[in-house]
């Protein structure tokens, strides 16, 4: 009897170290994703303050190297670039969470209300709450876009970059300047870099 209640005491505790150790809480500091691409690195803040559901989602496929290898399966000229796919057709993808997850769409929050603007991070969908690992990067300012894209973060270096992959050849498919590069694009690795909090001097 005392073994048997020994036994389910320690299942109970491994379960709550599980449980701790999965949440893992984000450092303080800035996030900033380093998308290395076969056209050249691009960096860019996450915001996590205002998308924390979308950002983890970012991160931990990120952790995962979920991304590395993955194409930019379209370009949009003067409109966006957009990845996340593995099966580089536009109708895949997957979140952390095993399933769809929902918008992060605060219009009190500073990335909702500056809007999409050229270098912005922001989810892909099939329509309203069906975000899982596909994304896009602004290529200009589109201030009537219609919010209905969680913003995550923004281009802090390598726009150039960006500017260049939306500018390749593509094979139209969404009109004739909607497709995919004739020349696959691809994202070699994902990683995040923690910056510090900055301290007064």
């Amino acid at each position: 009897m005392r073994t048997t209640i020994m036994v389910i005491a320690m299942m109970i505790f491994m379960s709550v170290v599980g449980e701790s150790q999965e949440k893992k809480v984000p450092p303080k500091g800035k996030e900033i994703a380093v998308i290395e691409t076969s056209m050249g690195t691009i960096e860019a803040e996450l915001y996590r303050e205002d998308a924390p559901k979308t950002v983890e989602n970012f991160v931990r496929l990120a952790e995962k190297k979920y991304f590395n290898g993955i194409i930019f399966h379209r370009v949009s000229k003067g409109f966006v670039i957009q990845g996340g796919d593995p099966s580089g057709t536009g109708t895949g993808g997957k979140s952390i969470y095993g399933k769809d997850f929902e918008d992060e769409l605060n219009p009190a929050t500073p990335s909702f209300k500056a809007g999409y603007l050229k270098g912005v991070l922001a989810m892909a969908n099939r329509g309203p709450n069906t975000n899982t690992s596909q994304f896009f990067i602004m290529l200009k300012d589109v201030p009537r876009m219609p919010k209905n894209y969680s913003i995550f973060g923004k281009v802090i270096k390598g726009i150039e970059i960006v500017d260049k992959i939306g500018e390749v050849e593509i094979i139209p498919q969404m009109g004739p300047s909607d497709g995919k590069p004739k020349v696959d694009v691809k994202m070699i690795t994902v990683t995040i870099r923690h910056e510090p909090v900055e301290t007064a001097k």
